[in-house]
């Protein structure tokens, strides 16, 4: 589990959006495709968990059907359905 939180994560701090402190902190973001993919549903449905990498990745967890295309896919190829 802690390793699907993990490749989930998926760019969830979004550009100056608490950056510095989520690397000084080490948490994984996601590639840049996954942080692409993943951005305006970030905004759209967990607004008010960013920057908390763990929060936001549960609450784009719990919409996966709610998820645009591109951004269900990264979270399905991690299990979450």
């Amino acid at each position: 589990m802690a390793r699907r939180l993990r490749v989930l994560t998926v760019g969830l701090l979004l550009g100056g959006l608490g950056a510095a402190t989520a690397n000084a902190q080490g948490e994984y973001r996601g590639t840049p495709a996954q942080q692409r993919a993943c951005r305006p549903d970030v905004f759209r449905l967990c607004a008010g968990e960013i920057p908390n990498v763990k929060a936001i990745t549960a609450c784009l967890a719990a919409r996966v059907s709610r998820l645009s295309p591109d951004c269900r896919a990264v979270f399905e190829a991690a299990g979450y359905r």
